[in-house]
């Protein structure tokens, strides 16, 4: 198989791996709307199951953030799957509310874990935004299609939470092509090298440009709070305020999510032309308005309106985020940290604008939400800014390579790692009944 195939495998195995993680938060609404109306739970129970659901993603996101390299990639995604499966399977097929709460909880760990995987492997390959450009991409489309399929397949609480077992479930079989074993690993040009974790590398335990990941983890976070706090009552909205029917409210995300599609493509054919800061600052902007005028909707067009710019803008702002996060450390510990706090903001989301829309109405949670997102696009923008040009790492520079093979001499440090290099001794023979290096091209994070 050749180094190319090795590669595209495994993107296609980290996209894969990503869409079945992402998929239970870009569910969502539906999956709180069901619990509610299928189990008899107020609106803020059923939005209470939903934030503990996701808080066991986040959770598990932090979780694998801290153990860094100790963690073996495609044994932990395969564990995930399997959480997922096990989780949402089992809360979709009762209807005992403490066991649908366990399954959920079980399920979100099983999300995040498959998430983190994912996301360290994407901030590991050469162009980390266009790998999760593809993610949100296929996230994106795949959610947007069960929209559309979810009324015509009865009401109940089981068929989004077998849904996302049926995913996870699907998602298995790729998982072959992720490493066996834990190392730092950057994506070359003609074979990705795998690279093992030994004393230097450990040297380099510390987060790097900590004061920028913190303050970009902190915004992500309150960024992902308001957003998912409409988000998570969005279904209410349009069924109560905005008068919609069941069919019409699917109609609604489906297209909402098809924009988001678009918007993804579009992010992916503007790569970092346009740098970093402006699509962070500004689809901000344009996101707190979108939830102003989600919020106040009171019939199809304003709902429509709001809800598909919304979803157009916000996979963009996000692929950027995940991105920066990304060069700020090529191991990808920001980048799951990051993702982490987004996801933590997710399972906050519902609990919050439940809380908000009881005391304030919808309008009102609207108008604090959008105050909140233009409050945090500024440090946002800030950071985004200030990350222009960080520089790789030393610890790993001077390991791997400009173009990805370990000393090859090429890209920063390589001619300083000529000089120190000693002659290597004269080459044995090779011993053709030794068994092959099966790790000396897997395409690894």
């Amino acid at each position: 198989m050749s180094s190319r195939t090795r590669d595209a495998g495994a993107l296609a195995a980290l996209v894969a791996l990503f869409t079945a993680g992402y998929l239970a938060p870009y569910l969502l609404p539906t999956v709180v709307g069901r619990l509610s109306a299928g189990l008899g739970l107020t609106p803020s129970q059923a939005g209470l199951i939903g934030s503990v659901l996701l808080l066991g993603s986040s959770t598990a996101g932090f979780t694998l953030a801290a153990r860094g390299d100790r963690t073996a990639p495609r044994r932990t995604a395969r564990a995930g799957l399997l959480a997922m499966s096990i989780g949402y399977g089992s809360a979709a097929a009762t209807h005992l509310v403490p066991l649908v709460i366990t399954g959920a909880i079980l399920g979100g760990l099983g999300s995040g874990t498959a998430t983190a995987v994912a996301v360290a492997g994407i901030a590991g390959r050469r162009d980390p935004h266009r790998a999760s450009t593809l993610g949100l991409l296929s996230v994106s489309a795949t959610a947007g299609t069960l929209y559309l399929t979810f009324p015509h397949l009865g009401g109940g609480h089981s068929t989004p939470l077998l849904a996302i077992a049926c995913a996870a479930a699907l998602t298995w079989p790729v998982t072959s092509r992720l490493p066996v074993a834990t190392g730092a690993v950057r994506e070359g040009g003609a074979a990705a090298q795998a690279v093992p974790v030994d004393g230097a590398a450990r040297g380099f335990a510390s987060l790097p440009h900590r004061r920028t990941g913190v303050v970009l983890a902190g915004g992500t976070l309150c960024w992902s709070i308001a957003q998912n706090a409409l988000w998570g009552v969005s279904g209410r909205i349009g069924l109560t305020q905005a008068g919609l029917s069941e069919v019409a409210l699917g109609a609604v995300f489906a297209a909402a999510l098809g924009a988001g599609v678009a918007g993804v493509t579009a992010a992916g054919a503007l790569g970092p032309r346009l740098g970093r800061a402006v699509p962070i600052g500004a689809g901000t902007v344009t996101i707190a308005g979108c939830v102003l005028l989600s919020s106040t909707a009171e019939g199809l067009a304003g709902f429509a309106t709001g809800m598909i710019v919304w979803n157009a803008v916000y996979p963009v702002v996000l692929s950027y985020l995940l991105g920066l996060a990304a060069s700020l450390d090529p191991r990808g510990r920001w980048a799951v940290m990051v993702g982490s706090a987004s996801s933590l903001g997710t399972a906050c989301g519902p609990a919050v604008g439940s809380l908000l829309s009881d005391r304030a109405g919808y309008p009102g949670m609207g108008l604090i939400l959008c105050a909140l997102l233009l409050l945090v696009a500024a440090p946002m923008t800030a950071v985004a800014r200030r990350a222009v040009g960080i520089p790789a790492p030393p610890a790993l520079d001077a390991r791997v390579s400009g173009d990805g093979a370990p000393g090859s001499g090429k890209g920063r440090g390589g001619e300083e790692a000529r000089r120190r290099r000693p002659r290597p001794a004269p080459t044995p023979a090779p011993d053709y009944s030794a068994p092959p290096n099966s790790y000396a091209s897997t395409s690894a994070r």
